[in-house]
């Protein structure tokens, strides 16, 4: 179990974010402890005039809110029923000094982790003020640890919290773990590292991005009304790229990354991103140069670049897009934005492997070569018999120099690939050679 304690300024906002979520079907009131009505028979008026009257008492406090989030880990879920929920809540509530305090329990069901909210007021009956000084540091984990111990909870000590963090109730800029973290905030997190920090100039480029956070902006169908009304919302993805959970619309996020917003950034990014086509071309041509014999291979060649490649396939797995995000520039480029030779067809053709549409030439190319290797097969023998002749004339044993040199030429010659010109003129002025060296002994 992690507690998590916050001191908001504001006593309606803490209320409203709550009572909105149970407006939405995203929470349940648990429970209304030391009110005079039970939770359901009051409306949000009643629950915040409860705690105003309160804090009304002391003037001079700064702080008068407690907004605390009891987060529990999956493994726990058998065992959270909503009393059970409520008997852990209150008793924690007793443990920290909040017993006798007013106080709402939320259960929210918006996010993969299992968790409640508590309002409170520090404000007491009497006026004073519920002195909060390490409240977190010593007096929650106290109480942690003896409700952990005692219904058997997952513990979250110090170094397993640090894992917990990393991996779940703590999101940073990382990828998103749908039932492992809350939806809207994990979300936030995202697209506050990718918004304004990239270079992208349309819907397709940032979601290259973003997908690299198991994130995607979604304009929906285009039939829908969220597309006709320029609306946008964004998706938390699973492992496979699929779209689970409950979508997050633009408005609602505090940095408000609208469809509006974001056009404004392809605009200004089409001449921010400019200077970074070159590195990059230099960068992919290098790799390329390195032969790797698949598209994965040259991926995973890019990503130890801090290059991230999203290839695009159709439903029977044939690559037809490339978009580079270059992790070094912060610049996301879709392949024929850097020039031909880095579309999607080309790369694949560079790679040596030729798009479907291409497997007539290519055996129409390998027979064409089958012809000219049988051609060039008496060419290899009388080069051969050439380098075997002078090494008997001279007595000299051909070296492993010689006899590596001569595999080669050789293997040049079988290989339907070879292209060597300087070879065949070598070949053609031996043969020049010869042909004067018996003229001369004829005229002789």
């Amino acid at each position: 179990m992690v507690p998590q304690i916050k001191h908001p300024q504001s006593i309606s906002r803490a209320l409203n974010y709550n009572e909105h979520k149970v407006d939405n079907e995203q929470a349940t009131l648990l429970h209304a402890a030391n009110f005079l009505k039970r939770g359901e028979e009051m409306n949000f008026h009643e629950k915040l005039e409860r705690f105003q009257k309160l804090m009304e008492l002391n003037d001079r406090a700064k702080t008068k809110v407690m907004h605390v989030s009891l987060n529990f880990h999956p493994d726990d879920s058998p065992k959270l029923s909503k009393e059970f929920l409520q008997k852990v809540s209150d008793e924690y509530m007793q443990k920290i000094g909040f017993g006798n305090q007013p106080y709402l329990v939320y259960q929210h069901n918006d996010a993969g982790h299992p968790h409640v909210h508590i309002v409170s007021t520090l404000i007491k009956e009497d006026g004073s003020r519920i002195n909060t000084h390490n409240l977190g540091k010593d007096i929650s984990e106290k109480a942690r640890k003896e409700l952990e111990q005692k219904y058997g909870l997952v513990s979250a000590d110090k170094r397993e919290r640090a894992t917990e963090k990393e991996k779940s109730l703590v999101v940073n800029a990382q990828k998103v773990q749908y039932g492992k973290s809350e939806t809207k905030r994990s979300i936030t997190n995202v697209l506050d590292n990718v918004v304004d920090r990239y270079k992208y100039t349309s819907l397709q480029e940032l979601n290259a991005v973003l997908k690299l956070y198991n994130v995607m902006a979604d304009r929906g169908n285009e039939n829908g009304r969220i597309y006709k009304t320029g609306g946008l919302t964004y998706r938390v993805l699973d492992e496979q790229g699929q779209k689970v959970g409950v979508p997050i619309k633009a408005s609602d996020i505090y940095s408000k990354p609208t469809l509006k917003k974001l056009e404004e950034k392809f605009r200004e990014n089409e001449t921010k991103r400019e200077a970074d086509k070159k590195p990059l071309r230099t960068m992919i041509d290098w790799e390329i140069l390195r032969k790797p014999r698949t598209v994965d291979q040259l991926v995973r060649n890019l990503a130890k670049e801090k290059i991230a490649v999203v290839v695009r396939r159709n439903p029977e797995g044939r690559v037809y897009g490339l978009t580079y995000v270059d992790l070094n520039t912060k610049s996301v480029f879709n392949g024929s934005d850097l020039g031909k030779e880095y579309a999607a067809k080309r790369i694949l053709e560079r790679l040596g492997i030729e798009p479907q549409t291409l497997i007539q030439e290519k055996e129409q190319s390998l027979q064409k070569r089958e012809q000219v290797q049988q051609k060039e097969t008496p060419q290899k023998e009388n080069l051969l018999e050439t380098k075997e002749t002078q090494s008997t004339k001279t007595g000299i044993s051909p070296t492993k120099e010689t006899l590596k040199e001569v595999s080669k030429t050789l293997t040049d010659l079988a290989s339907p690939e070879n292209t060597n010109e300087s070879l065949n003129a070598e070949l053609r002025n031996e043969e020049e050679q010869r042909r004067r060296r018996r003229n001369r002994e004829l005229e002789r």
